[in-house]
C-alpha cells in the first residue's frame, strides 16, 4: 500500500469517500483509489510531487458536472473546491476579473453585475460550474453564437505543472516562455517547432465548426502563439489551473426574443443562417423529440401545436430600444416564409416566458424513471451550420434502426446539437445498441466535417474518436503536447488521448455498475435530479445525506 501524501488537506481512501466521488454528471461510475482536497495551492504542489514519485494518476475535479467523464477515474480524485484560496476581484475600469479556479460562474456574475459587467459564456450549469472547470473544457452555452466560448475571454491563467511549479501564462507580449525549464521549456524546445512545421496540416484537419472542445487546440495556439490556448480545453491533462484572469463585457441594457415554429426541418439551415445575420445573442433548437418528451399538456400550455416539428428560440440584446425593436422585427421577417407561427417577446419577463420551455430540458431528462435513464453518449456533436439538418437526420435514422429513443435540443446558431439517449434498461441488448449508435453517429459527425465535442470536452467518452476526427499525424502531435507537459502521464490519463478502454465501459447504470453503498447511490442520484452539483461529496461519505 502506498504511503499517504504529506498534505495538510483531506486525503481519504475509505470505501465511502471513494464511492462519493465515483460519479460525475456523465455516464460513468468509476471508484477512485483515493480522494484529496488540498488545503491550498502549496498543498496541491505537495500532492503533485508525491504523485510523480509514486506514479499515481491525479484526476482534477470541480463541481463534477462535466459530461464526458473527465472528472472520474482510477487514481486520486483531486477536489479543488476544498482549497482555501477564494480570490474574486473585479476591476470595473479595465473590465477585468481575477478569480480562483474554485469560484463558480454564478459567483463571478453576481460580483460583476453591480458594475454593469458580465462573463458572456453562460453554461446552463452556471450555478455550480467552477471557473477552473469551464477553462478546462473551453465551455460555452447558449450565448456562444455571439460571444464565443471561454477561450476568447481568458486573458491569463496560472498553471501548476508536473514539476510542482506555478507558472503564469498570459496573452501579453511580456509573458514569453523562452528559456523556461520544465514543462514549458520542453514544449518550446521539442514541440512548438513541430507544430509550426505542420501548420498547413493543422489548418486542413481541424473541424471547420463555429466552436470546438475536442483535442488540444493546436489551431488556436497557431493563431495566437500563446501557450494558454493549449491549456484551455485540456481538461486537466497538462496541469492544474488554479487562477484565471478574465476579460469581462458590458451587460446589454435590453433583451427581447422570438420563438419560431417550424413545420419541418427541411429549411433549418436557411432559417438559422437568416437569423444569424441579425447578431442574436442566443439561437436554440428544440427538436420534435424534445417536444414529444414534454407531452401534450405542457405543449398546450406553451401554445404549441401538433404541426410543430421544431422550435427555434432567439434572444436579441441591444442597448437602444429602437434598435432592439427593429432587430426583432427584421429577424421575424427574415424567417416568416418558413415558419407556421412566430411569437415575439419585447421585455425580459416575456422573453423568459418564451424560453421557459428550453429551461425545462435538463430537469425533465434528469427526472425520468430508473427504468429509462437519460444517457449523455452523443450529447455534444457540433457540425457546420449548413450541415445541421443532415446531422439531425443521421441521428434520427440511427436511433430508429436501433430502436433507441433520443431527445435533441441545443445551440442551433453554432450547429451544435445535444442528443440524449433514453434506452429501456430492462431491454436485452440495450448496451450493444447504444454502442452501435455511438459509432454510427460519430462517423456522421466526422463525415459532415464536425467535431464530437462542441463545448463539453472529450473526457474518456470521446477520446477514442479523435483518430477518426483528426487523423494519425494530428493525434501524434497531441501526444507530443501531452508528453512535454506531463512526461510521467499522471495528469488525468485516458482523457483526450485514449487509454484503450471501451468508451461505454463502467457505466453508472445497468447490471454491470460498480456496487456502492445504497445511501450514497441515492444521494448521488438526488444530486443528478436536482442539479445539486455544488454539494461537497464528503457530506455523502460521512452520512449527511
Amino acid at each position: 500500500m502506498l504511503p499517504a501524501p504529506p498534505v495538510r488537506g483531506v486525503y481519504r481512501t475509505d470505501a465511502r469517500a471513494r464511492a462519493a466521488y465515483a460519479e460525475g454528471a456523465g455516464i460513468y461510475r468509476i471508484l477512485p483509489q483515493a480522494i484529496c482536497r488540498p488545503a491550498d495551492v502549496e498543498d496541491l504542489k505537495t500532492l503533485i510531487t508525491w504523485a510523480s514519485e509514486h506514479r499515481v494518476p491525479l484526476v482534477p475535479r470541480g463541481a463534477g458536472s462535466a459530461m464526458g467523464g473527465g472528472n472520474v477515474g482510477d487514481g486520486v480524485v483531486v477536489d479543488l473546491t476544498g482549497t482555501s484560496e477564494s480570490r474574486l476581484e473585479i476591476d470595473p475600469t479595465s473590465r477585468r476579473a481575477v478569480t480562483s479556479a474554485r469560484i463558480t460562474h454564478a459567483e463571478l456574475g453576481a460580483a460583476a453585475a453591480p458594475h454593469g459587467l458580465r462573463l458572456p459564456p453562460d453554461p446552463s450549469s452556471s450555478r455550480w460550474a467552477t471557473l477552473g472547470g469551464m477553462v478546462s473544457t473551453n465551455a460555452a452555452g447558449p450565448r456562444s453564437v455571439r460571444y464565443g466560448s471561454v477561450r476568447r475571454w481568458v486573458e491569463a491563467l496560472t498553471l501548476v505543472t508536473a514539476e510542482g511549479e506555478s507558472v503564469r501564462l498570459a496573452r501579453r507580449r511580456d509573458s514569453g516562455t523562452a528559456g523556461q525549464a520544465g514543462a514549458l521549456g520542453r514544449f518550446q524546445r521539442d514541440v512548438a517547432p513541430r507544430i509550426q512545421a505542420e501548420s498547413r496540416l493543422i489548418t486542413d484537419r481541424f473541424p471547420k465548426t463555429r466552436k470546438n472542445s475536442s483535442g488540444y487546440a493546436l489551431d488556436a495556439y497557431l493563431a495566437s502563439g500563446y501557450l494558454l490556448d493549449l491549456v484551455i480545453g485540456a481538461e486537466g491533462t497538462l496541469g492544474f489551473v488554479t487562477e484565471i484572469e478574465w476579460r469581462l463585457d458590458a451587460a446589454p441594457a435590453l433583451r427581447a426574443g422570438l420563438r419560431v415554429h417550424l413545420p419541418s426541418l427541411d429549411h433549418l439551415a436557411e432559417v438559422v443562417g437568416a437569423l444569424n445575420q441579425h447578431a442574436p445573442s442566443a439561437l436554440e433548437l428544440l427538436d420534435r423529440s424534445f417536444l414529444d418528451l414534454l407531452g401534450a399538456h405542457r405543449l398546450s400550455q406553451a401554445g404549441l401545436g401538433a404541426r410543430t416539428e421544431a422550435i427555434v428560440l432567439v434572444e436579441l440584446e441591444r442597448d437602444d430600444a429602437r434598435a432592439l425593436a427593429q432587430a426583432l422585427q427584421s429577424a421575424a421577417d427574415a424567417v416568416s416564409s418558413w415558419a407556421t407561427t412566430i411569437d415575439t417577446a419585447y421585455s425580459p419577463p416575456e422573453a423568459e416566458q418564451l424560453w421557459a420551455i428550453r429551461h425545462a430540458a435538463s430537469p425533465i431528462l434528469a427526472g425520468l424513471p430508473e427504468s429509462r435513464r437519460s444517457l449523455q453518449v452523443i450529447e455534444d456533436g457540433c457540425v457546420p451550420v449548413e450541415r445541421m439538418g443532415e446531422y439531425i437526420a443521421a441521428v434520427r435514422r440511427s436511433a430508429a434502426d436501433h430502436n433507441l429513443p433520443v431527445v435533441m435540443f441545443g445551440h442551433a446558431g453554432d450547429g451544435h446539437i445535444h442528443v440524449n439517449l433514453v434506452p429501456e434498461l430492462a431491454r436485452e441488448g440495450w448496451k450493444a445498441a447504444v454502442s452501435h449508435l455511438f459509432q454510427e453517429v460519430t462517423a456522421a459527425v466526422i463525415r459532415l466535417g464536425g467535431t464530437p465535442s462542441g463545448e463539453h470536452g472529450d473526457g474518456r467518452l470521446r477520446a477514442g474518436t479523435l483518430l477518426g476526427t483528426y487523423g494519425p499525424d494530428i493525434l501524434d502531435l497531441f501526444r507530443q503536447v501531452k508528453s512535454a507537459f506531463d512526461p510521467l502521464g499522471i495528469f488525468n490519463p485516458g482523457i483526450i488521448l485514449p487509454s484503450g478502454e471501451p468508451p461505454l465501459g463502467r457505466l453508472k447504470v445497468g447490471s454491470g455498475a460498480a456496487p456502492i453503498p445504497a445511501d450514497i447511490q441515492r444521494a448521488l442520484r438526488e444530486i443528478e435530479l436536482t442539479g445539486g452539483y455544488g454539494r461537497c461529496r464528503l457530506e455523502l461519505a460521512d452520512g449527511e445525506v
